[in-house]
């Protein structure tokens, strides 16, 4: 699939990964709608890039399908879908304070994995009306995960457990979804300049940088979204989570 040609949907597309992929997409001739619960960042980035806002919870099924509707008729349509949308997460199984309490567990999963899944279900329900292309293809749907899904870092448990359902549900939903032309892929960040390492001090966002063999600095934004491009450019790649990471393994703390 011509990434010129995605009508694409960005959960997350406010800030971060998310919008770096949406500035790429549009940048390259495609369209892009901006998913995200932060409004006042949503309809300043859809404005400055030129995207529709809608403003959606990942977490809560109603405002996910209504919002996938509103970007379906102001696209005209949708066949890619990028999950950027969650939360950290942070938080000891036993912290200072006592075991973690298990409503929090419970809204790191609800946001992350099952907002991904609402997500996933709603666009891949519009998708499958796609004329197919050349290649029998209707529509791309991208997961993000995290290399914490694989070496979760103490404190990381809840989080650690939504990207490693992410990565696992991603080649079940790419069998599923192989008859009608969807691919599913899943993206696994390592670490990776978002807003909030943006927020750590200098002399931190070097040391982080230094733990990653090479290249030996943070990931870039535009990298994951270019990662995004050769998924969706490239039909053979599906089902799969790949590691963008610099070739890092997280120890334990």
């Amino acid at each position: 699939m011509n990434i010129g040609k995605t009508l694409a949907v960005i959960t997350g597309g406010a800030s971060g990964l998310g919008r770096a992929v949406a500035e790429r997409i549009i940048a390259q001739g495609g369209r892009a709608a901006i998913l995200d619960v932060q409004e006042a960042a949503g309809h300043s980035v859809a404005q400055q890039i030129g995207a529709p806002f809608f403003r959606c919870d990942v977490s809560v099924e109603s405002q996910v399908v209504e919002a996938m509707a509103a970007a379906r008729a102001a696209l005209g349509g949708i066949n890619l879908l990028v999950n950027c949308a969650g939360i950290i997460g942070v938080g000891k199984l036993l912290g200072k304070d006592g075991p973690m309490a298990g409503d929090y567990f419970e809204k790191v999963i609800r946001v992350n994995l099952i907002g991904t899944f609402l997500c996933d279900k709603s666009a891949a329900a519009i998708m499958r009306g796609n004329t197919p292309n050349q290649d029998g293809e209707r529509g791309v749907i991208i997961h993000t995960a995290s290399i914490a899904a694989f070496e979760g870092q103490i404190g990381q448990v809840a989080y650690a457990a939504t990207k490693a359902g992410i990565a696992g549900m991603t080649l079940p939903i790419a069998r599923e979804l192989a008859s009608l032309g969807i691919r599913c892929m899943a993206i696994a960040p390592g670490i990776f300049m978002t807003p909030m390492m943006a927020g750590l001090p200098q002399e931190v966002q070097e040391s982080l940088g230094k733990q990653v063999p090479f290249p030996p600095r943070l990931g870039k934004p535009e990298e994951f979204a270019q990662m995004v491009q050769s998924i969706v450019e490239i039909p053979t790649l599906n089902g799969e989570t790949i590691r963008l990471d610099g070739a890092i393994r997280l120890q334990p703390r």
